[in-house]
């Protein structure tokens, strides 16, 4: 059964913030490699230690790092893209 997707909106905050992800990265002590797998949406689990370090250095809530969308949503994503 599909009860839908999670995404990290972290491209899009840090492109709106002018943050670069080597700044990020050196901050947080967080490798490279795996944070672009977050970027990416790319990941099987979100490790809540590294979901609190970016709610703290972006200064957002967990609800503005993270998006859920619905598996209805998906089907429809799906049938409008070429």
């Amino acid at each position: 059964m599909d009860y839908g997707a999670l995404t990290l909106n972290i491209e899009r905050i840090l492109k709106t913030r002018g943050i670069s992800k080597n700044q990020v990265c050196k901050d947080l002590d967080i490798p490279r490699a795996n944070f672009n797998r977050y970027c990416r949406n790319d990941f099987q689990r979100m490790d809540a230690g590294l979901i609190c370090k970016l709610c703290w250095y972006l200064k957002v809530d967990a609800g503005e790092l993270i998006e859920y969308t619905r598996p209805e949503q998906l089907e429809d994503d799906k049938c409008v893209s070429p």
